[in-house]
């Protein structure tokens, strides 16, 4: 399964403010960029704390581009993937409408009812890792599903989690023409950080989009 991570950060790298409040860090050009992106996916990711924090959608925006999945034999809408180690995923989170499947990712210790909960409510439930999600484990039942390639959106912990497990094929970052600063304020890779061993980028390319830059990398090393 091919892994593309896509993120928004400002100059300073990071993905809000220290309340986690969201920035309009880009515009309607890397908007359109994005939504390409999630419709040419077979499923879009993020962490329980974007769920909590921005309850997205995570689906195709433009109705073109849904169009053009349906042409190809595909529903409208990718997949939508959340990894919950801690269980957190409210029961109102608009990626359990019905717009989309979604599936959970939880630790085989998640309790019952909270799996009970979220079965009922549409999700199909993955539990992977013992105390955690394990990330590895976790993809590869995904990869059985017939996702080829899988958007992840966020946030700043699983970006981390999955560079630290060399899962990450691709990264995409739009860079916008702000300064947020905040020593507590999320970053494109939170989690431990690396102290050796950091993960080496091949830069593709560079693209200006409103008034920042994508900036395109293909991930060496990657499982």
């Amino acid at each position: 399964m091919h892994v593309v991570v896509n993120a928004a950060t400002s100059v300073d790298g990071k993905l809000s403010t220290r309340e986690r409040e969201q920035v309009e860090i880009s515009g309607s050009e890397d908007f359109d960029r994005v939504d390409r992106l999630r419709a040419d996916s077979d499923a879009v990711m993020v962490g329980v704390g974007t769920v909590v924090a921005d309850d997205p959608s995570l689906t195709v925006k433009d109705d073109r581009l849904r169009e053009e999945r349906r042409d190809r034999g595909d529903p409208p809408n990718p997949a939508r993937v959340v990894a919950d180690s801690q269980v957190r995923t409210p029961m109102d989170a608009a990626v359990l409408d019905d717009d989309a499947e979604t599936y959970l990712l939880v630790s085989e210790a998640a309790p019952a009812d909270f799996v009970d909960t979220m079965e009922s409510a549409g999700a199909t439930v993955l539990a992977a890792g013992q105390d955690r999600v394990d990330l590895s484990v976790a993809f590869a039942r995904l990869a059985a599903e017939r996702f080829d390639q899988l958007m992840v959106e966020g946030g700043g912990e699983l970006i981390f989690s999955l560079f630290e497990e060399g899962l990450v094929d691709e990264l995409s970052v739009f860079v916008g023409a702000t300064v947020i600063g905040g020593r507590d304020a999320p970053t494109l890779a939170d989690g431990e950080g690396f102290v050796g061993e950091f993960p080496e980028l091949d830069l593709r390319s560079v693209e200006r989009l409103d008034d920042g830059v994508v900036l395109s990398y293909d991930v060496r090393g990657a499982l």
